[in-house]
């Protein structure tokens, strides 16, 4: 059974069709990338996904439970987590605070326990920032985990937020364009960390605009187009795709001299 299945997936703003029809599966530990042009549809997708936004029409389902328009923080006990395409970074907090308030989420505390600071919450407290910094060092920030958020470069802000979305503990992790505005190296630090975190057997649901780097990590590709799925399959098979070719490049692959995408 795969750990998520969308199945004819849709959602209208104003009479507009923005997603219709979409289905696609994702299995533990596989790297699933949603790829399209600008305004394809894959961060509407992704908040249908999430619980962001409620969808007119199909179903999603996790490990075979129907969750469709659940609420993002159900979903995330259910080991569902996201990261987005704007930075959501609580930037004047340390960098190991920014963690540790994703493991939080994770805890079933008592008000007063943690009111009177007994024993307990001593422990738990202790627990959670040992869990975090595990966490920061998978990142590889752990060198930086008194550090004001802030002063980190934009590429380590990217794993900071991963990091703080596998401290939910998921199952299936959905990436918002986690290389967007990042170069080459730090790129590079994404790919590394976003196939460190699938061997474990966590799923990943990618949308990224960096083809090479979608190219080299993924299991499967899904491309949407208006809000359409046109084509799935393996990198390979997806990247010679005529009509994903003409989606990307607005033309006839002969006209596009036979080359493949990415």
């Amino acid at each position: 059974m795969p750990l998520l299945r969308v199945e004819g997936l849709g959602i209208d703003f104003g009479g507009l069709r923005a997603v219709d029809n979409v289905g696609f599966q994702v299995e533990p530990g596989e790297i699933v990338s949603v790829i399209g042009p600008n305004g394809a549809g894959k961060t509407t997708l992704f908040n249908m996904i999430s619980g962001a936004y409620q969808p007119a029409r199909g179903a999603v389902s996790l490990d075979g439970e129907i969750v469709t328009g659940m609420v993002p923080h159900l979903l995330a006990r259910r080991g569902l987590s996201r990261t987005f395409q704007n930075l959501q970074i609580f930037q004047k907090m340390t960098v190991l605070e920014n963690v540790m308030v994703g493991c939080h989420l994770q805890e079933r505390a008592s008000l007063l326990a943690d009111l009177f600071s007994t024993p307990a919450s001593r422990k738990r407290s202790a627990e959670t920032r040992a869990a975090a910094l595990k966490l920061l060092e998978r990142v590889g920030l752990d060198c930086a985990a008194d550090k004001e958020a802030s002063s980190l470069s934009y590429g380590a802000l990217k794993r900071l937020e991963i990091a703080r979305a596998l401290a939910l503990e998921p199952r299936i992790l959905l990436l918002d364009e986690p290389a967007a505005g990042c170069n080459a190296v730090e790129t590079e630090e994404i790919d590394h960390l976003v196939a460190d975190v699938a061997k474990s057997g966590v799923a990943i649901l990618l949308v990224e605009h960096d083809m090479k780097l979608v190219m080299r990590i993924s299991n499967h590709i899904v491309v949407l187009d208006r809000g359409e799925k046109i084509a799935e399959g393996r990198p390979g098979e997806v990247s010679r795709d005529p009509k994903v070719i003409e989606a990307y490049l607005g033309v006839q692959p002969k006209e596009a001299g036979g080359h493949a995408l990415g």
